[in-house]
């Protein structure tokens, strides 16, 4: 079989299961880098960054990205539209029978318990992504660099400074680019 029917499979499996939004996308992604060697652990970093920093939704982004490390141009065209078909076709449904679905109480009881699991599996990820990130060198070899960790607490804690809160995620995009140039040169 050829690399874009699997890429087709995958990611509508991962839009069909990925319930959460995007960042719900990145435990899928991150498990399929066990199972194929499309992209890396440390590329799903890079993923979540450029997805991050360009425009529209960041599953969209990833599967874009993802698809086209995998195959090119073609894969990336068919990584983004099979993992927004499954929504596409279940809203389909939804909207036709709205009334009856949003106030069914086993459709509101198994929401009420999706919602803990898939912010679960955001977490996880997010943590996966902060271990990638921080303590994974070039090589993909664990290290422990005090100087990011600090750097990230310090990000964090500033972030979470009342004023501060308010500003828009390019600042702090813009302000990490800044400090890894100074730094880093």
């Amino acid at each position: 079989m050829s690399i874009y029917f699997y890429l087709f499979i995958e990611f509508f499996q991962i839009g069909l299961f990925a319930i959460g939004g995007g960042p719900a996308t990145i435990p899928f992604l991150m498990n399929l880098t066990e199972r194929y060697d499309w992209y890396t652990k440390a590329d799903v970093a890079n993923m979540l960054a450029v997805s991050e920093s360009t425009p529209g939704p960041i599953g969209v982004n990833m599967a874009t990205y993802a698809g086209f490390q995998a195959a090119g141009v073609a894969g990336g065209i068919i990584a983004t539209f099979s993992l927004v078909l499954p929504s596409l076709i279940v809203i389909i449904i939804i909207a036709k029978l709205l009334e009856n679905f949003s106030k069914n109480p086993y459709v509101q009881s198994a929401f009420w318990s999706i919602r803990p699991a898939v912010t679960g599996l955001i977490a996880n990820a997010v943590l996966g992504i902060f271990e990638t990130a921080i303590f994974t060198n070039a090589e993909g070899h664990f290290h422990f660099p005090v100087f990011s960790v600090l750097l990230c607490a310090v990000f964090f804690g500033v972030m979470n400074i009342k004023k501060l809160k308010k500003l828009h995620p390019v600042v702090w995009i813009l302000g990490g680019a800044v400090f890894g140039i100074m730094f880093k040169m």
